[in-house]
């Protein structure tokens, strides 16, 4: 007889290999815990709020970085609330702190940043940043974790970050960017986790620039098509240089505009997904590329006559000091926004050396007044239906409504009879055949005002009017038919 075969006994399986929770995690902060540069961030807030200060920047430099971090951050501090968090590792630092690991700030920014960053998050035991004397980065920052950590894993972003993962046990990879990527995964370290960089698309760069705003620059060839010399070919290039001058100038200014308004976009629900607020271009590229438009736009200014260069200068600064203060100026700064866009149709008049009317003037001053005003209608109406009492970094309250409608849809009205006075007057005659058929576009006018109106109070109109006006098939109808009936009253 075959004796009985006896079964093997099993073996207990081992189970896969986790990271020990008594292992600490320690986590940089500026571009792997947030998708920003804090210090960059500071700066902008302090020249937004008290520029003056800057021209002592170099006396802090002179005291050490720490001392200049120290310095900006005590009179700049942050909203921690409003910084953009890298979503998708904050989510990985919540799983490891359910699992009971030791989290540990560390990072090169100052203290009160850091602070106010771990109070708000609620998942780090220890803060480790840069004091008054002390700049901790690279080799500083890893004798400290060293010091109080012992063996520790990292996780970072940038090449400065590299004696830290030479040393640590693993290695975190947030949002690195390729040759640091490279960099890390040769030191012969366990690359633990690798939080891939999105790249940055054309899309993002034609956002920035708000390329679409452009459109807006199309009045400075008004002043050409009204004195009729449109078919001059000399003069036809001097309007296409001011367009492209403008064109650059209001790009620098709208980089420079959302630099500024980091925080106040980061609380709105739409401009929080602006390239500079939502990080996907960074603050640093930002400070670069708006000096650099505005050097590229006095190029061409060098083509056009000096009128023109001094008057795009001031449009500059006029919208620079909107930017900086005179947004917050209730009135003020629509006022200041129909102005600018009465600036770009006297440039266009310099630019081709015709004279400007004081009809056309008026009816511009007065017909993007009551576009400025419907702007603001819009955030207040989103103030009311978020039962909020007033909008960050505006002077308008929701109480402000009626108001505002009232003086823009009325404003709108007056620039309609504006352009019925025009018709009766001399300059009409002179210029056209049959000027009783620029009578028709008085109703079509009238039609087209009263209709956004209409929309903006039905919630229809996006903040920006000119946004909504080149995505509405009837504007683009209400322009054709003005069109026609300015050709029929040559």
């Amino acid at each position: 007889m075959t004796a009985p075969v006896t079964p093997l006994p099993m073996l207990p399986q081992t189970p896969l290999p986790e990271d020990p929770p008594d292992v600490p995690l320690a986590v940089d902060l500026d571009g792997t815990l947030v998708r920003t540069d804090t210090l960059h961030e500071n700066l902008l807030v302090l020249f937004k709020r008290a520029p003056w200060l800057l021209f002592l920047a170099p006396l802090w430099v002179l005291k050490g970085k720490a001392f200049f971090k120290a310095e900006v951050a005590r009179r700049a501090a942050l909203d921690a609330a409003s910084l953009p968090y890298h979503e998708e590792f904050l989510t990985y630092l919540h799983e490891e702190k359910a699992r009971g690991r030791r989290l540990v700030l560390a990072t090169a920014a100052d203290r009160r940043i850091a602070e106010a960053v771990a109070a708000h998050l609620g998942l780090f035991s220890d803060v480790v940043a840069s004091e008054a004397t002390v700049n901790l980065s690279g080799e500083r920052k890893l004798a400290k974790l060293k010091e109080l950590l012992g063996t520790f894993d990292y996780a970072g972003n940038d090449a400065v970050d590299l004696p830290l993962w030479r040393e640590c046990r693993r290695i975190v990879v947030v949002h690195a960017p390729a040759g640091v990527l490279k960099q890390a995964q040769g030191l012969g370290r366990d690359v633990h986790r690798v939080f891939e960089r999105p790249a940055t698309r054309l899309r993002t760069w034609v956002k920035a620039l708000r390329v679409h705003q452009w459109a807006k620059n199309a009045l400075v060839f008004v002043p050409l098509l009204a004195a009729h010399k449109g078919t001059e070919p000399d003069k036809l290039i001097q309007a296409l240089l001011a367009f492209t001058a403008f064109s650059l100038c209001a790009s620098s200014v709208y980089v420079l505009n959302d630099l500024l308004d980091l925080d106040s976009d980061r609380r709105h629900p739409t401009k929080k997904q602006r390239p500079f607020a939502a990080c996907t271009l960074s603050v640093s590229t930002g400070v670069m590329l708006a000096p650099v438009l505005l050097l590229a736009g006095a190029a061409v200014c060098l083509l056009l006559p000096p009128a023109f260069s001094a008057l795009l200068g001031t449009y500059y600064v006029l919208t620079l000091a909107y930017s900086l203060r005179l947004k917050q100026v209730v009135m003020l700064d629509v006022l200041v926004l129909a102005g600018l866009y009465t600036v770009r149709i006297f440039g266009g008049a310099l630019a081709v050396d015709v004279p400007t009317s004081s009809w056309l003037m008026m009816f511009s001053m007065f017909l993007f007044l009551s576009l400025a005003l419907v702007k603001r209608l819009s955030e207040v109406r989103r103030l009311r239906q978020s039962n909020e009492t007033s909008a960050h970094g505006r002077g308008y309250l929701a109480q402000d409504y009626e108001q505002l409608a009232s003086l823009g849809a009325a404003s709108g009205q007056v620039s309609v009879l504006v352009l019925a006075l025009y018709i009766t007057s001399d300059e009409v005659t002179a210029l056209y055949g049959h000027p009783e058929r620029l009578w028709l576009i008085c109703p079509v006018m009238l039609y087209w005002v009263g209709r956004v109106w209409l929309l903006a109070h039905r919630g229809l109109v996006n903040e920006d009017p000119l946004v909504f006006a080149l995505r509405d098939r009837v504007s683009y109808a209400v322009g054709l038919v003005c069109a026609l009936v300015l050709w029929a009253a040559t």
